[in-house]
């Protein structure tokens, strides 16, 4: 299991709106290991992809699977989206398949972004809906909470849901330069394995879940991994494990 085994299903309808074109510059935001970046790489085939992220270790490996698929007009960078010096009025495209909701600053974040474009260069990115709104959220939530006073170890910093609500999000594009907004409603499942051992090898791994499980005492841990595998097979299908899930693809101009 890993994070593109999980969002296969989405990344599929996010792939097919980017209408990326065979010269377009494209910068991928938050690329984690660079699937979304070597799609946009395959498509801008006379153009040139660069992937940013924050995590080094995600980007080495980014590199190697580019370097071991012989895609020449990708590059990946270590970057700080916020405060990145980023070439001015280059790129044509900015994409991100969930890479942009833990953003301490997002205006300007999102403000850094549309300088990099170039007037009337296109951002389209994933994000989630809210919590409540989200299926895999609310069972590993209530998997949890019996044994602890709130829901999963979140932060402010580290909310996931932090650009699900529209109106918010068209108030920090706005700020950033952003116009002619529109929000694509997806409603898709997500893959969490194909049984419930692997499912559960790849909950514990989720960030809320280890920070949630390290406060619990180990009755209380044994307690919550049990009701979280319970959950994991009631959600079991011939071919593994999936729970319902709700996206908003965004889409903008810069001005």
């Amino acid at each position: 299991m890993d994070y593109d085994a999980e969002l296969r299903v989405l990344n599929a309808r996010l792939r097919r709106v980017y209408e990326i074109r065979p010269d377009d510059r494209v910068i991928d935001i938050g690329c984690g290991t660079g699937q979304t970046t070597r799609d946009a790489a395959r498509t801008a085939v006379l153009g040139r992809v660069l992937g940013v992220d924050a995590s080094e270790p995600a980007i080495e490996r980014a590199r190697q699977l580019a370097s071991e698929e012989g895609l020449h007009n990708v590059t990946h960078e270590v970057a700080d989206v916020q405060v990145h010096s980023f070439e001015a009025d280059h790129f044509d495209v900015a994409i991100s398949r969930f890479g942009t909701m833990f953003f301490a600053d997002p205006t300007a974040a999102f403000g850094n972004v549309a300088r990099a474009l170039r007037r009337g260069g296109r951002l389209v990115m994933m994000v989630w809906q809210d919590h409540d709104r989200n299926e895999w959220a609310v069972s590993i939530d209530n998997a949890l909470a019996a044994d602890q006073a709130s829901s999963l170890g979140r932060t402010d910093a580290m909310d996931p849901f932090s650009l699900g609500d529209p109106a918010a999000v068209t108030t920090i594009l706005d700020a950033a330069g952003f116009v002619e907004l529109s929000f694509t409603d997806v409603h898709e499942p997500v893959f969490y394995g194909p049984d419930v051992a692997v499912a559960l090898n790849w909950v514990c791994g989720f960030a809320d879940v280890k920070t949630t499980l390290q406060q619990l005492d180990p009755a209380a841990t044994e307690r919550a991994l049990t009701r979280l595998g319970r959950t994991l097979e009631a959600h079991a299908r011939s071919d593994g494990i999936w729970f319902d899930s709700r996206a908003w693809i965004v889409s903008a101009r810069r001005a």
